[in-house]
């Protein structure tokens, strides 16, 4: 892959639908099973020391566990429109369950990270029968979370567990059973053991595996709000991108490092279905991937140990990796693949100077089971793009206008990023037929129907696709997606606020954080530290409190009063470059920010005296928003 004519060659050498791909996610282990049934398949690892206890799982054994997980779910009544709901962290139970629930019926796996509300909403949404999720084990609280919500989802029949015990040797596997926490929650659902009844099973398939292309994968997007949409994936959008991995990255040779999380389309479809279909090994580094504890003070080292090839990452944890001196052999690593978010050039450069590895950033979404677009591997990477369209996949920037008519913008022309491709489950993405309304484009001059993804964007004339902001308010923080009427919904439960409006700042680190800006009633006594104190209390989700709130005599709205958010984002950009200029002892400030067609929101800066300007590259590239100087 070094450009979009070889994406092209690819795609014209054969419709899509002529290929010799499985139809089923099964077959498509069953494939590579029978051809490399003694290379490693999966390896898990509780702890990240560079010489903890693994556990490495051939194909033969990833395809055996598979079969017996998938037995039992059928055994537990699950069918093929039955869901089996996984609150899980990652360890090979999770990878083995993940494909087991796609066999036997449709898998929803669930942020553990969510809140019990929002874990219930979902397993009522989808009418889950089966939730498997952790045993009670010392510093996590996800089997008692799960406890409390499946209390309220009636529909769930069973709770199977999986003990991250086996995972520790002596003495900590002898301390645990001492200090293992006690679930204080009962519910109506039989608990079992997943790994004692797995094991009671066949390691064949003990029912058919029809091949028929159906859903079998629920993935829920965003999670700050009382109730995520959930996105259904079928086994075609699946094997889809599990083929692009194959064809353009992995094969049966490759290791490849994945600290995210499975219950993510990033770690789930775009490296583990890549697995599936490539026979590459894949390594899951702590149940908590980067946010495990040591990960990032091991990451090299685990990289050595594993003969890693291929480094699946977020621009976070770059950030937090540059944090580190790179002290291991790194030579086996050919490339790292970065998405979820926008990667600030600054970083990028960082990276390839102090590893010799060079990034290729992605893009994707929940909402078409993934893959839309990455840079060429092997070809010109243009910085601040997420690449050229993959094979298959047709990229649109539309625009709609005041009658309605759908148009097709020129090159370089911003307007919405709208997809097609066989990971697009045309006309029912969502479970919920209300929220698949108005979220297609229809071309009638290519009779195909486009998903509208909600990001702004841009084509060059060489088919690079450039995001400039988003249509949808979402915040995106560190790859995850905040939901900004959370914030607003909760400040505005305060008596003394009359609006709140919330929108994501620059942040060097994680691209965004929340920010929130308020107007008060008439006479109201309030200040920003206890309207803060106030969010921390009623904003559910951590990772959406606001790092900063300010009170504004007036908020910007629009003529029908709608606040008018893209100032607030401006009145953000140029009080964070500011802070960062005069920390840095850099004369310059943002003058003005503008919304430039190509570039999106663009801070101007004027100099007020000498200024190093590759001093204010190396600052203000840390941030995702591009700066020109002021005229």
């Amino acid at each position: 892959m070094t450009s979009l004519a070889d994406n092209l060659e690819i795609q014209n050498a054969m419709p899509y639908e002529e290929r010799d791909l499985p139809v089923t996610v099964y077959q498509m282990l069953k494939r590579t099973t029978d051809k490399f049934p003694s290379h490693n398949a999966i390896t898990f690892q509780l702890q990240s020391g560079p010489e903890d206890k693994a556990e490495t799982l051939t194909w033969k054994e990833l395809h055996e566990k598979t079969c017996q997980a998938a037995n039992l779910f059928r055994s537990l009544g699950v069918g093929e429109e039955d869901v089996v709901a996984l609150v899980l962290p990652n360890s090979n139970e999770t990878a083995i369950a993940t494909v087991a629930g796609m066999v036997a019926g449709i898998v929803n796996p669930i942020n553990p990270l969510l809140d019990p509300e929002q874990i219930s909403a979902i397993l009522r949404e989808t009418q889950a029968k089966v939730v498997v999720t952790l045993k009670g084990f010392p510093k996590s609280d996800v089997a008692e979370k799960t406890a409390e919500a499946v209390k309220f989802a009636p529909n769930v029949k069973a709770v199977l567990e999986i003990d991250l015990n086996r995972y520790l040797s002596p003495p900590k596997s002898w301390i645990v059973p001492f200090i293992r926490p006690k679930t204080s929650v009962s519910h109506h659902a039989d608990i079992k053991d997943f790994n004692a009844e797995c094991a009671k099973q066949p390691k064949t398939l003990s029912f058919e595996d029809r091949a028929v292309d159906r859903v079998c994968a629920y993935f829920h997007t965003g999670g700050t709000t009382g109730m995520p949409k959930v996105a259904q994936h079928k086994n075609s959008g699946i094997i889809y991108n599990g083929w692009i991995g194959h064809e353009l990255l992995y094969t049966e040779e490759d290791n490849v490092i994945c600290p995210l999380p499975l219950f993510h389309v990033f770690a789930c479809h775009v490296i583990f279905m890549s697995m599936l279909k490539s026979g590459a090994h894949v390594v899951f580094p702590t149940p908590a991937g980067y946010r495990g504890e040591g990960v990032f003070d091991n990451f090299w080292k685990l990289c050595e140990r594993w003969k890693i090839t291929f480094i699946i990452t977020v621009p976070t944890a770059i950030s937090a990796l540059m944090q580190r001196p790179v002290d291991a052999d790194v030579s086996t690593v050919k490339t790292s693949f970065s998405g979820s978010a926008p990667l600030p050039l600054e970083l990028f450069n960082r990276f390839e100077k102090a590893t010799g590895v060079t990034i290729v950033e992605g893009y994707g979404l929940t909402e078409a089971t993934c893959l839309v677009s990455c840079n060429p591997v092997a070809g010109e990477k243009k910085i601040g793009s997420v690449g050229i369209p993959f094979p298959y996949t047709d990229v649109k920037i539309l625009k709609r206008g005041a009658d309605g008519t759908v148009t097709e913008c020129a090159a370089d022309e911003v307007g919405e990023i709208c997809v097609s491709n066989p990971g697009v489950n045309d006309g029912s993405t969502y479970t919920e037929e209300v929220k698949n309304k108005d979220l297609y484009h229809s071309r009638p001059d290519t009779n195909r129907l486009y998903l509208r993804t909600g990001d702004l964007g841009r084509i060059d004339k060489d088919g690079y696709i450039f995001i400039t902001g988003r249509a949808k308010d979402l915040i995106i923080r560190g790859g995850h997606n905040i939901d900004p009427a959370e914030i607003e919904e909760a400040l505005l439960g305060h008596e003394q606020v009359a609006f709140a409006g919330a929108i994501g700042q620059p942040d060097a680190h994680a691209g965004e954080v929340p920010c929130a800006y308020v107007e008060l009633i008439g006479g109201a006594t309030v200040t920003e530290d206890e309207l803060m104190e106030y969010a921390q209390t009623h904003v559910h989700e951590r990772a959406a409190h606001p790092k900063h709130l300010e009170i504004m005599d007036e908020l910007p709205k629009t003529a029908v009063g709608k606040i008018f958010k893209p100032d607030l984002r401006k009145k953000a950009i140029t009080r964070v470059y500011n802070a960062a200029l005069a920390d840095a002892g850099i004369p310059a400030e943002v003058v003005e920010v503008v919304d430039d067609k190509k570039t999106g929101l663009t801070a101007k800066v004027k100099k007020s005296g000498d200024v190093d300007e590759m001093a204010i590259n190396a600052l203000l590239g840390k941030f995702t928003r591009p700066w020109v100087w002021a005229d």
